[in-house]
């Protein structure tokens, strides 16, 4: 099957790739907005509308029938615009025409099918979105559903005169909510017992199964969090991660308010890479200060506003001034900061501020810590209604399909149901931002559990109408997670900084060794080293057959920095804690660990590193590498140059020195088991794809980059997507894992459980006669590796497996 479709592919990829390298999408708000206002505004803008014609809103642009979304040719305006009679052309009354590289980004914008803004307007917005928190009365139940959500929808279907959608079955209803809840496909005997239970409160009881489930649940949402927080694992000096704050946050289910003052007015480092911000490389303009940057994010992620246009002019979308966005990033800023308008000085010097001045304002004249920390009150004050439903408008989004107001990033937009908006909201602060439990509101609703709507319907005047929720494609993760999954081919390893697992006392005491302390040449002799000494260590190794797990820990004796093969895993600057991290996927046939470190003090003092090395094999073998006389250590080499640079052999290298005093034992004895243990407990769990760094797969499947805050990720699939879904060798390798596992399993002698085996782990349902009389024909009498690999591939090519339904 395969092998058919690669050979189409081949006639067709030129044009493929073609179209997915065109240039991006026109900008509406920065590109358009702009020439519109110039050029028609005066007569077609606002109150005015000669010739019966308005370009206050897309639908009255359409209505005048003068233009033809995706046809720039046939669109009337244009030809106005481009008319050589001025008696004709557009603008009219002596003005003069529209310059030709503007008329050229019209007709893009019209090709590409007219795209708006959802919610702008060139007219006055009849739409003040609400700051006070309001919790609605719920209308009366019908047909018994008392579900509050339930209750409300219910209520706007039938005030519209619209149907209310079926119900799923448990088959469609388990793969969503697992997928939704823990970004996990359902395993195949799960599958087999959900869909044999008979109990009426299967569903609910499933819901708090899953939520249960503290790792599964976090790895999940890591993602989302990582994506509206602008946090990864990859920052070269750009950034810095709340990776370790951000899982722990999530594991324990800590109160989003919580969640926002740390992150806002950070309590110590561990939150703080938030509002840090990205320290670009070389000179930025205005608007990527880290001010900037930071009036940006903290309005995005938490109020749904978008303070990007505004930090450059007043916005052309929205109600927010240069001065608004300007007084949020001075909050942030240490020096008085200068208002800058589209990157030139205007001499004006913002004032700190924040844009509900109803609930209370900052005091311009404290520190920059009591500004922070008066902001995160305004945030999360008792009568800003703005930050619960912006965050509960993207719960809803992220389980629905669609946000209540759309886009999601544009809170000031009309929310196509604000009682139901209000109600969720004001609930989710009444019972204390419990994430959870607002999910489980959604998740228990009769709406969550409805058919999904077959496409994103409108009324007669183009508003969106509720149906249901709405299809959703499976995020990179999801869709790497669930071949990992079936196939048994995760890493052993992952990059982010966590502990996903409390280490079980048995398995520390298991863990327990002898330690050995060194340090350089200057300890012969019982000298004290000289404060502000730089050493460095370094052991080679090569795992003598295939792993199962590995775990290295270290500390030091004052500070340090280790590299495994390069990178940076670990590095401290207290003797008391040592640090631990999982390697087992990082290394390769020949490895080298190089550790930095550096004795600190006023003056000389004893140091030390430590450093050990635990490879379990595969078949239950045990390595232990640990710092001793085997090391090679230089004290002689250039301190500035990144260790991966280092020309190491023309460096001058001894042994390493073992420090014999005990109580440099007694630093680490009692601690080792359970820091090897922290680093290990993590292989009781599968590694999730939200823990790495994003390979060539999750890059294509839509993952970002996040330097950008990204709070819904595009639907669509685009042509560079569905080539490496097509050709991806890692694909093919992964799946050609879950080969191999199913004819080792033992069900393969039965084509009939063989593939009964696949639709539930893959589809979490039973297949069809029509689907097992086609796999049994397609596998043969004797399925082999690769016919199975092929129908893997093709499962999971189809809408029913890459479709959240």
């Amino acid at each position: 099957m395969r092998t058919i479709f690669h050979s189409i592919l081949l006639i067709f990829l030129p044009g493929l790739v073609a179209t997915a390298m065109e240039t991006e999408q026109i900008d509406f708000s920065h590109q358009i907005v702009p020439i519109l206002k110039e050029h028609c505004f005066e007569c077609h803008g606002g109150d005015e509308s000669k010739g019966g014609f308005s370009i206050n809103t897309r639908r009255l642009f359409l209505d005048g029938e003068t233009a033809e979304p995706g046809d720039a040719d046939k669109s009337y305006f244009l030809e106005l615009i481009e008319d050589p009679d001025s008696d004709f052309r557009m603008p009219s009354n002596g003005r003069p025409p529209v310059p030709e590289d503007q008329v050229e980004i019209l007709k893009r914008w019209v090709n590409e099918g007219l795209n708006w803004e959802p919610g702008f307007t060139f007219g006055e917005s009849a739409y003040e979105p609400p700051l006070l928190p309001r919790l609605p009365e719920l209308p009366s139940a019908v047909d018994g559903r008392d579900h509050p959500i339930d209750r409300l929808i219910d209520s706007y279907l039938a005030s519209g005169g619209y149907k209310r959608p079926d119900p799923i079955d448990d088959a469609a209803f388990l793969r969503r909510i697992s997928l939704d809840l823990v970004g996990l496909l359902p395993k195949s005997e799960e599958a087999r017992a959900f869909l044999a239970d008979k109990s009426p409160d299967k569903r609910e009881r499933l819901i708090d199964e899953l939520l249960a489930r503290d790792i599964e649940y976090t790895e999940h949402w890591l993602t989302f969090w990582n994506d509206l927080l602008r946090n990864d694992y990859d920052s070269p000096g750009g950034r810095k991660q709340i990776s370790t704050w951000l899982y722990g946050s999530l594991k324990v289910n800590k109160p989003f308010d919580a969640m926002v003052r740390e992150l806002i007015a950070p309590p110590d480092d561990g939150s703080s890479g938030f509002i840090g911000g990205i320290k670009w490389r070389g000179t930025v303009s205005a608007g990527q200060s880290l001010p900037i940057q930071f009036s940006q994010s903290v309005s995005q992620s938490f109020l749904g506003i978008n303070m990007k246009c505004a930090s450059c002019h007043d916005s052309f979308i929205d109600r927010w001034t240069l001065d608004e966005a300007y007084g949020l990033a001075a909050v942030f800023s240490e020096d008085p900061l200068e208002l800058y308008r589209c990157d030139i000085p205007t001499g004006v010097m913002a004032k700190a501020g924040w844009p509900f001045p109803e609930i209370g304002q900052i005091d311009p004249a404290a520190s920059k810590e009591e500004r922070l920390k008066q902001l995160a009150d305004l945030f999360t004050h008792p009568d800003n209604g703005r930050v619960p439903r912006t965050i509960v408008n993207r719960l809803w989004g992220q389980m629905m399909g669609r946000g209540i107001v759309h886009p999601l990033d544009a809170m000031g937009t009309e929310p196509w149901n604000a009682d139901l908006l209000d109600w969720l909201a004001a609930d989710f602060q009444m019972h204390g931002f419990d994430l959870k439990r607002t999910l489980r509101l959604i998740a228990t609703s009769q709406a969550y559990q409805s058919h999904v709507a077959i496409s994103e319907l409108a009324n007669d005047v183009g508003e969106f109408v509720y149906h249901g929720p709405v299809a959703k494609r499976l995020t990179a993760e999801q869709f790497v997670d669930a071949v990992w999954q079936v196939s048994g081919t995760a890493p052993p390893g992952f990059d982010a900084p966590v502990a996903r697992a409390a280490a079980r006392p048995e398995m520390v005491e298991a863990l327990a060794l002898e330690s050995s302390w060194v340090w350089g040449p200057s300890v012969d002799g019982g000298a004290l080293p000289p404060h502000g000494e730089y050493i460095l260590l370094r052991r080679e190794f090569s795992p003598a057959k295939p792993l199962r797990s590995a775990g290295i820990i270290a500390s030091a004796d004052n500070a340090y920095f280790l590299y495994l093969n390069g990178e940076e895993i670990l590095k401290g600057t207290s003797v008391n804690t040592l640090q631990a991290a999982p390697v087992g996927y990082r290394l390769k046939e020949d490895n080298r660990i190089l550790i930095v470190a550096e004795n600190r003090g006023p003056k000389p003092n004893p140091a030390g590193v430590f450093c050990a090395l635990r490879l379990e094999y595969a078949d239950g073998e045990v390595e232990i590498i640990v710092t001793d006389e085997t090391w090679k250590v230089s004290d002689s080499f250039p301190v500035a140059e990144h260790p991966g640079k280092l020309k190491l052999d023309a460096l001058e290298w001894e042994q390493a020195r073992v420090l014999a005093d005990t109580t440099w034992k007694e630093k680490t004895d009692t601690r080792t088991g359970k820091a090897l243990a922290t680093a290990l407990a993590s292989s009781d769990h599968m590694v999730r794809s939200s823990l790495l760094k994003p390979n060539a797969l999750m890059r294509s499947l839509g993952r970002p980059n996040r330097e950008q805050i990204v709070t819904s990720r595009p639907s669509e699939l685009t042509a560079l997507e569905a080539l490496e879904l097509s050709t991806s060798g890692q694909l093919i390798e992964y799946l050609g894992g879950g080969a191999e596992k199913l004819l080792q399993s033992g069900v393969y002698g039965d084509r009939n459980a063989l593939i009964e085996e696949i639709y539930l782990s893959l589809l979490n349902r039973y297949p069809t006669r029509k689907e097992v009389s086609v796999l049994r024909r397609t596998l043969g009498r004797k399925p082999d590796k690769d016919r199975l690999t092929d129908v893997l591939w093709a499962i999971v090519m189809t809408p029913e497996f890459f479709i959240i339904h």
